[in-house]
């Protein structure tokens, strides 16, 4: 074999086919090039080989990127792991948090919109003639979701390789071509060099220093820019807001939740945030995001142990009741609990189906899903007061009384005498949700 030259996409690109030689176990195009023959004729999944030598050119990937407004300067790289992203530079980055999410395409009910239509294109455009212009692009294709059945496929186009060593551990592997073969994949832009006024000069106003985050909903679109990466937190929720709808009409249950783990027995827990933190070692995953799908319990995202459990052998709800009207624990039907599950009371204030982040698909439509769900499969569920006046239960106490309950006779729920919590409850889902089946109660 003789040298090698690059094939820019915007040379006119002909040969016979017998240039083309077929290949072996995995059918791709084999392209060898003299420095006499004329140009070559490139085709979609070609690999170059030279003098025994690799080529990372792809002109299948070059095209699917420029579908999506990023045109390949000089090279991608597909799917490099931890030590090739190291050696092309990357460093592992300090973590932020609280960085701006500004989304749009919000459900009916959930909220106006925190970045418009025409600003998010103006963004988008502006953030592909960026990483269009860098010589040397990351891409990454992942999965948001354990299980096959009800995944999400996500493709992250990066200019930097720091910022894909940090995103790409983030996301469950996928299968070569997935992306592509996907009805609805996401596309994550990431933009760490673009100019840090990029916010005020698109209109948007003056943005943190350090980046900010944007999603559209509509468009299955996330732009970070600047060290918006490094908010592993705020990335999430936006990745979630973002795939939630797709895990739904996919047949998945998103769940903010968390799983208790003991022996053979998978008890499905919603909880307060600070719950989750006291007794965090107990629990999995370690982000709230699980996903209840036919038969078993998936992850949104990578935990780096087991990523598929069997189906929940119970669901606990934990509420925050000081007034002393909610039982310590108590055993609940599926209406009920899906009436607790949809209000996520906790001391005063009403957290929509324990949910705090964006929510992109409607709350109500989730909560009646949930109901099936126990019906079908037979799960019990269980109201547990974590902050009944003097009884109050956190951390490893509250694990303790999850797995002491699943072995004795708990009474059904039953409000205790005072107080106007009741009425509290059914003016607030009421006021949000009108159309409530007559299934839940309180």
């Amino acid at each position: 074999m003789s040298q090698c030259f690059n094939v820019s996409m915007s040379q006119r690109l002909n040969a016979s086919m017998s240039q083309c030689l077929s290949a072996s176990a995995h059918n791709i195009s084999i392209i060898c090039h003299r420095l006499t023959d004329s140009p070559l004729l490139v085709l979609p999944t070609t690999i170059f080989f030279f003098a025994g030598r690799v080529i990372d050119y792809s002109y299948g990937l070059n095209l699917a990127l420029a579908g999506k407004g990023v045109i390949v300067k000089d090279q991608a790289f597909l799917n490099l792991n931890s030590s090739q992203l190291q050696h092309k530079g990357a460093t592992i980055a300090e973590s932020l948090s609280g960085l701006p999410l500004l989304v749009r395409g919000h459900v009916p009910g959930g909220g106006p919109s925190e970045i418009s239509k025409p600003h998010f294109t103006k963004l988008l455009k502006q953030v592909t003639n960026h990483i269009s212009s860098i010589s040397n692009i990351f891409v990454h294709d992942g999965a948001i979701g354990s299980s096959p059945k009800c995944d999400v496929k996500v493709r992250l186009i990066s200019d930097n390789p720091s910022a894909m060593l940090s995103l790409s551990h983030m996301l469950w592997e996928t299968p070569t071509r997935a992306v592509s073969q996907d009805s609805c994949p996401l596309t994550v832009y990431v933009a760490t060099s673009i100019s840090p006024g990029i916010g005020e000069s698109i209109g948007l106003g003056s943005k943190e220093n350090d980046g900010f985050i944007a999603a559209d909903i509509e468009r299955s679109s996330l732009i970070l820019c600047g060290k918006a990466f490094s908010d592993s937190n705020t990335t999430k929720e936006a990745l979630a807001a973002l795939s939630w709808p797709v895990i739904f009409a996919r047949g998945g249950l998103p769940l903010s939740a968390r799983l208790l783990v003991s022996g053979d027995s998978v008890v499905l827990l919603f909880a307060p945030k600070r719950t989750f933190k006291s007794c965090r070692d107990l629990l999995v995953p370690s982000d709230a995001g699980v996903i209840l799908y036919s038969n078993g319990l998936g992850f949104l995202f990578q935990t780096g142990g087991s990523n598929l459990f069997k189906l929940p052998a119970s669901v606990f709800l934990a509420s925050s009741d000081s007034s002393g009207v909610i039982p310590s624990v108590s055993k609940l039907s599926p209406g009920q609990a899906a009436y607790h599950f949809l209000a996520g009371y906790q001391n005063g204030k009403f957290i929509p189906a324990y949910n705090k982040g964006t929510w992109s698909i409607d709350p109500l439509e989730l909560a009646k899903a949930f109901m099936s769900k126990l019906k079908d499969d037979q799960i019990s569920s269980y109201l547990f007061n974590v902050n009944g006046g003097e009884n109050n239960v956190n951390g490893k106490d509250f694990a303790k009384v999850v797995q002491s309950t699943l072995s004795e006779n708990i009474p059904p729920f039953q409000a205790k005498s005072g107080g106007d919590l009741e009425e509290k409850y059914k003016s607030f889902l009421l006021s949000k949700f009108p159309a409530l089946p007559e299934e839940f109660s309180f």
